[in-house]
């Protein structure tokens, strides 16, 4: 009769054959299997030193591009845009690039005769009826209403305002109406105007953005800004750049638009020197010949930058 004792030393020796066995089994495979993941983590190591030198050396590229375009945009742009007066309208996303773009302006000789910043509340969907309202009250005598979309689209008419109020335009608008109508719209937080006033009418205006809203409106306010966009190339002859042409970007809404690919020029890089530097010779050939291009590295463009006259 086999009594408890013996199932207790049973069940002794055959936990202790197991633990001889895994001792001997990790005593024999210790040596090779700390050698291989050794092996694999020196690899990992290596292949990480040479993708962080990878990226180093990208960087340093980028760098020199910048570079070089700073340095060649004296000899690319110098007098090409002489005695012309230009309009710098600032998307919420384009701030950061606005400044660069503005001395590439003067490095070509333009006259900057203001800078507009558009608010986030300017393409808010709930804001459309207060500025159909305001668009309506900051009309002068020399910029009236007659020449304003008859619909209730607020965006689309408060955006026809300031563009007249921005361009040369006939009859000539006067310095106190034009300023007034910025004014409006500044006090309304929908707008901000650098210095509070611009120097004069504009023969043409670039429209700076960058990349599009990700919340839950996006969608919305992207139409209204390529709402905004169309109505100032409705009234004079305009450049948009930008920064890529991914979903919702204002430029690759462009480009896609059979009726504005052919009358606005648009960069999809200006968001760094070389695009800057693309955008004012844009601009030289919209103003000089109306030659409407798209230039950058995204898709839709034509080229890096524009091609010399023949």
């Amino acid at each position: 009769m086999i009594n408890f004792r013996y199932h207790v030393v049973s069940l002794t020796a055959v936990f202790l054959a197991l633990a001889i066995g895994l001792v001997v089994g990790t005593a024999a495979l210790n040596g090779p299997a700390v050698d291989a993941l050794d092996g694999q983590v020196q690899k990992l190591s290596k292949d990480n030193s040479q993708l962080r030198d990878s990226v180093g050396q990208l960087q340093n590229e980028v760098n020199s591009q910048e570079d070089f375009a700073v340095g060649a945009a004296p000899m690319l742009l110098g007098g090409k845009l002489t005695g012309r007066r230009v309009a710098l309208v600032v998307l919420p996303t384009g701030g950061d690039y606005a400044e660069q773009l503005r001395t590439m302006l003067a490095t070509a000789g333009a006259t900057v005769t203001g800078r507009v910043d558009i608010s986030e509340s300017f393409t808010e969907p709930d804001n459309s009826v207060n500025l159909l309202d305001l668009a309506h009250r900051a009309v002068q005598t020399s910029l009236p209403a007659a020449g304003l979309p008859s619909n209730a689209d607020g965006v689309e008419t408060s955006a026809a305002l300031l563009a007249t109020a921005l361009y040369d335009r006939t009859p000539p608008a006067t310095d106190s109406d034009r300023n007034a109508v910025l004014a409006a719209y500044a006090a309304a937080n929908y707008i901000t105007v650098e210095d509070d006033k611009v120097t004069g009418p504009a023969e043409a205006v670039v429209i700076v953005g960058g990349l599009p809203p990700t919340d839950e409106r996006a969608d919305e306010k992207n139409t209204s800004t390529v709402t905004l966009v169309a109505q100032f190339d409705a009234a004079g002859k305009l450049v948009v750049g930008g920064n890529g042409v991914g979903d919702g970007n204002v430029v690759a809404a462009i480009r896609g638009d059979a009726a504005l690919s052919k009358t606005i020029s648009t960069v999809d890089n200006v968001n760094t020197a070389q695009g800057s530097v693309v955008t004012c010779l844009a601009l030289t050939d919209l103003l000089g010949t109306n030659k409407v291009g798209h230039y950058g590295l995204g898709a839709g463009a034509t080229s890096i930058l524009p091609t010399p006259a023949q």
